[in-house]
């Protein structure tokens, strides 16, 4: 999940959360004629991106399929009985009273040379310039087994709603002694230690409800996002409950059979009583369809507008864009829209944009009360996204339970401040 956690010296928390708008707010309104902005996705990224163009002085049309956003971050709680979906489900009615017009269809394709959206219904939106950020598209085309009919036997559970729900249920529903098999991509990917907060409260859930049953964690990768904190928490608090196998022991998943609940890989054959797949994954398929995307999958973009490199007047931010060093993440998603916003506002009304400082944190809970973090601090460097050395920090790992304690507390006060600050 996204988090704000550790900062860089010199930081306070305050200013960490609150840093990366200031450059938005303290900006000059746009002068003359207000020119046409469209922002095609209403998650963290598109609708900070749409509330600062707004605020900008822009002409600003959001553009959502969805009637309320369901949010990804804590939804490894929802899928652990720790939560309910409904805190997940963040409305956006706000957004409409932010000054700023919100459709509800699907963009179905750009325009690029005329400067248009097309959108499902038929509808055509003229744009001076154009925002994307519509996250991820799961790729059922790499894993043998594993189509879009699979994700009902074996969710992946990678877009918060529905599968989130599902997922918590098979696991409420699996029998003592029952076997959770998880497998975890390899990069990138969106949320990149999201699957192993999810082994971690999967395996709490084992724990202390169905505490015969096992997880078997298999991983396309070697190493991941907080290894050295979430290994001892592992080691001190599932030793019989979750097993790690790596790619190096055979942990790469190398093909599905739904039907048996069979997860196979090169080394062995896995019978699950629950499986939950997470899929390779690429840009959302706007961004395709708008031309933005490299034969990666992912968008190439402009590390100080966040203009695509394929496209003049696209700007592609959040899960889709490749952004170097800087993860895929509700937090670099936010700090993304802010400082595109800006970029957008300075190029329009002729300015120069400046060089971005951006920040990214994340939290991860190990266990109710229990939470680690990692932050980073990214500049614009040889045409990329790169760590400002020294700016960063992680999680203490040798922190008594007190530390972990207040770092849960923070991921709560993180989602909070940040689902108010762009949904309400």
């Amino acid at each position: 999940m996204g988090g704000a956690a550790d900062r860089a010296p010199g930081a306070t928390r305050r200013s960490v959360l609150g840093g990366a708008a200031a450059s938005v707010l303290a900006r000059p309104a746009l002068g003359g004629a207000r020119p046409r902005v469209v922002v095609v996705g209403g998650g963290f990224g598109g609708a900070t991106a749409a509330r600062e163009l707004a605020r900008g002085g822009a002409d600003v049309t959001l553009v959502e399929a969805s009637e309320a956003y369901v949010s990804c971050p804590f939804s490894n709680a929802v899928i652990a009985g720790l939560r309910g979906i409904d805190a997940q489900v963040l409305g956006y009615d706000a957004l409409g009273r932010a000054g700023l017009r919100l459709v509800r269809g699907t963009a179905s394709g750009v325009d690029p040379a005329a400067r248009r959206v097309d959108l499902g219904d038929g509808t055509a939106l003229p744009y001076d310039r154009l925002v994307l950020s519509p996250g991820i598209d799961l790729r059922f085309d790499v894993l043998p087994g594993y189509d879009a009919d699979a994700v009902t036997a074996m969710p992946h559970a990678w877009r918060a709603g529905e599968q989130t729900v599902l997922l918590a249920r098979q696991l409420a529903a699996m029998p003592e002694g029952g076997t959770v098999v998880l497998s975890a991509p390899a990069n990138p990917y969106r949320c990149p230690p999201g699957p192993y907060e999810r082994a971690s409260l999967i395996a709490h859930f084992l724990k202390t409800r169905k505490p015969r049953a096992k997880l078997i964690l298999l991983d396309a990768k070697d190493s991941f996002s907080k290894q050295k904190l979430f290994e001892p928490a592992w080691a001190a608090l599932y030793p019989d409950v979750l097993e790690y196998v790596p790619l190096a022991s055979g942990g790469q998943v190398a093909a599905v059979d739904p039907a048996a609940m069979i997860v196979r890989t090169d080394f062995a054959d896995y019978k699950a009583d629950v499986a939950c797949i997470i899929p390779p994954q690429r840009a959302g398929r706007i961004a395709a369809r708008a031309g933005c995307a490299d034969r990666s999958g992912w968008c190439p973009i402009d590390p100080v507008t966040f203009e695509s490199r394929l496209v003049p007047g696209i700007h592609v931010i959040g899960d889709a864009a490749i952004a170097g060093a800087m993860p895929k993440s509700a937090f670099s998603a936010n700090a993304q829209g802010k400082v595109c916003a800006q970029a957008v506002l300075d190029l329009l009304d002729g300015r120069e944009p400046e060089s971005p400082r951006l920040i990214n944190t994340c939290y991860s809970l190990v266990a109710p009360g229990y939470g680690i973090s990692v932050a980073g601090v990214f500049r614009p460097t040889d045409g990329l996204l790169a760590d400002v050395p020294g700016a960063g920090g992680i999680s203490p790992p040798d922190a008594p339970a007190a530390v972990r304690a207040r770092e849960a507390a923070y991921a709560e006060s993180w989602y909070r401040t940040i689902t108010g600050a762009v949904f309400g």
